[in-house]
């Protein structure tokens, strides 16, 4: 069994997605794109724990928090003046106008059912292809042999304001149910325990896992191996025998015996007194709350709860038990959120190999590259939303010139980073990589007014290794939906117009190499502080003895030995912001400004993003000495 499309309407920061989900897949994207909603979405329609919240849902799982509309439209109003007046959200505008309220519609096909299943939900089987990803529908009865054919199962939520009650209300449903009778058929929580979905968030306390509370992990494991624990009359039994604090010595039954005689002052025996301490409120109930299981914190004899284990031990231990939940049910939905909290690479690794053999269907999210290099492309699903709230999933298509192989190899280093951020700036080589988030860090700290580093705006670095490498890489992201910069020399006409055609802001200097963009562009004071700073090589020292004299010199020398040991970066991160480059400081504007300003605004100041920056077009704010401004804008 496995869920294999998933479609969202309303449902937080998503106002439509229509999802194709893999056997085993992982979810990527950066913050807020929408991984936890897409998991959240199947727990509300197959989970079998979750309408047991009251309410299921509230304002806050609403899109943009509308759950209803405004009684002035609905009384007449202009629509187009309350829109304007109140700020009334588009999306009210429209459910008002259809006389219907927001509402929350979850659609979830689950295909490849085992017996169990198809004999359960037999009223309500439909037929899933798995070439077209559509439901077979054709009037052709002998097409469901096919061998891509399968039976399927579509399952809906809705989650609506009850204006009545003044509450929320949540209910899962058969699809079919819903378009082919009068009356929708509930989706209930037997049905969805057939079914099976298990979920793990990120936050994985563990309070309740090894206690005998109802609905804890251990009691859900006890219920699947039909284990009744037949200890609670012996326990009590126990308990009650126990005494507690009966020596006179200890001064506590003086006390209480003491306050027996007050009593019987005032009622006469019959209607009980004697106090006396017990360990428990002996019931059941009672002991299914204080039950712990304690568990050795190292080597020695000495236990503690289990809860107060550390936070790598407490996710391993919860993820043990779904495990065993999932092993026991053998057919489940398993969802699993960011294995990588507080647990080492090589145990990363573990957890999706062992997931992935027991569950029939697993769906991660995770920023970590030791788990992301364990799922293929085709398994890798790259998330985006736009500011309509549009959920799509994007397919990563390397271009010609990054293999496979390439790709697989340079995972890691080259190329996880940029899956996992909103925008993407293509380095040509190690040094522009290295040095130019620094140019762009030490400005923000020098004037944080004016600059922004690339880590504030969002923006991580990908070293493209060469030049011609650069459209390549930069294609590969923007297909994804990311957005697209790059950094580089001076380009030959080809080249540059490759380059062009796939990013969005072109930061290119007139120089053949970025050190010597540096070296012309640094102050004479700035370069002999650095030489009298840095460690020499003994062949350079050896060849420039005269350092002072000649520090551009010895420096040029010096930074073309040292590409890979950040030799620019540190020279420009003891530079203040009048020895720093003028086009490095005009290239950190200009990024900070695409990624904060509309594209309009942005055009006045430095014209076409993607121009050369040798062509006619503004040189941005705080170039002309003589307009009054300091670059702050």
């Amino acid at each position: 069994m496995r869920a294999v499309r998933l479609t969202i309407e309303n449902f937080r920061g998503v106002k439509q997605a229509t999802i194709i989900l893999p056997k085993h897949g992982v979810l990527i994207g950066d913050n807020n794109t929408g991984k936890t909603t897409i998991l959240e979405a199947l727990d509300l329609a197959l989970g079998p724990d979750r309408l047991n919240r009251r309410p299921p849902i509230d304002e806050h799982d609403f899109f943009r928090g509308l759950y209803t509309f405004s009684s002035d439209v609905a009384a007449g109003e202009d629509e187009d003046d309350v829109a304007d007046d109140q700020g009334t959200h588009p999306l009210t505008v429209e459910a008002e106008s259809k006389e219907e309220a927001p509402k929350i519609e979850i659609e979830v096909t689950v295909a490849d059912l085992n017996e169990e299943q198809k004999g359960t939900f037999a009223d309500y089987i439909e037929f899933w292809d798995s070439v077209t990803n559509t439901l077979y529908d054709s009037p052709n009865p002998t097409g469901v042999d096919a061998d891509n054919i399968t039976e399927s199962l579509r399952i809906t939520f809705h989650g609506w304001y009850d204006v009545e009650e003044d509450d929320f209300e949540g209910k899962s449903y058969f699809t079919r149910s819903l378009t082919e009778s009068d009356r929708p058929d509930l989706f209930s929580r037997r049905h969805k325990q057939v079914c099976g979905f298990l979920y793990l968030r990120t936050h994985r306390t563990g309070t309740r896992a090894l206690s005998l509370e109802r609905g804890s992990l251990l009691d859900i494991i006890l219920r699947l191996k039909e284990v009744r624990p037949q200890m609670w009359e012996a326990t009590l039994g126990t308990l009650s025998d126990m005494p507690v604090a009966s020596d006179p010595g200890l001064g506590v039954s003086p006390v209480l015996e003491s306050i027996n005689t007050a009593l019987k002052k005032y009622v006469p025996k019959e209607w009980g007194v004697e106090p006396h301490l017990k360990v428990s409120n002996l019931t059941r109930e009672h002991l299914r709350k204080v039950i712990t299981a304690f568990i050795a914190t190292g080597e020695g004899e000495h236990a503690a709860p289990f809860y107060r284990q550390g936070t790598g031990t407490i996710n391993m231990l919860v993820l043990a038990m779904l495990s065993q939940i999932a092993e026991d049910k053998q057919n489940v939905i398993f969802a699993m959120e960011e294995p990588e909290t507080a647990i080492p690479p090589y145990a990363q690794k573990r957890i999706v190999h062992e997931i992935r053999d027991l569950a029939s269907q697993t769906l991660f999210t995770s920023h970590s590259p030791y788990v992301l290099e364990e799922f293929s492309i085709e398994e890798t699903m790259v998330l985006a939303r736009d500011a309509d709230g549009i959920l799509t999933r994007k397919t990563i298509s390397l271009p010609d010139n990054v293999k496979l192989k390439r790709y697989r190899q340079e995972f890691r280093t080259r190329f996880c980073e940029g899956l996992l951020a909103r925008r993407v700036l293509i380095a040509e080589g190690a040094t522009e990589t290295s040095a130019f988030p620094v140019a762009c860090r030490r400005l923000a700290e020098l004037r944080p007014d004016t600059y922004s580093s690339l880590e504030a705006l969002g923006v991580c670095v990908v070293d493209a290794d060469g030049e011609s490498n650069i459209p390549g890489v930069a294609q590969l992201y923007r297909e994804i939906g990311k957005n697209t910069f790059a950094v580089c020399d001076k380009q030959e006409a080809g080249n540059m117009s490759l380059i062009q055609d796939q990013v969005e802001l072109l930061l290119m200097h007139g120089e053949k190499g970025f050190e010597d963009m540096v070296l012309k562009g640094a102050s004479d004071a700035a370069l002999k502080r650095f030489a009298n700073q840095i460690d020499w090589p003994q062949h350079l020292a050896q060849k420039y003895p005269d350092l002072e004299e000649r520090a551009e010199e010895a420096l040029a020398d010096y930074f073309a030995r040292s590409k890979a040991n950040w030799g620019i970066a540190d020279f420009l991160a003891q530079c203040s912001e009048d020895e720093i480059p003028d086009w490095l400081k005009s290239a950190c504007q200009k990024i900070s400004h695409y990624c904060t300003l509309d594209i309009e605004s942005f055009r006045l100041l430095w014209g076409d993003p993607v121009a050369d920056d040798e062509d006619d077009a503004p040189a941005g704010p705080g170039s002309n000495p003589e307009d009054g401004t300091d670059g702050s804008d």
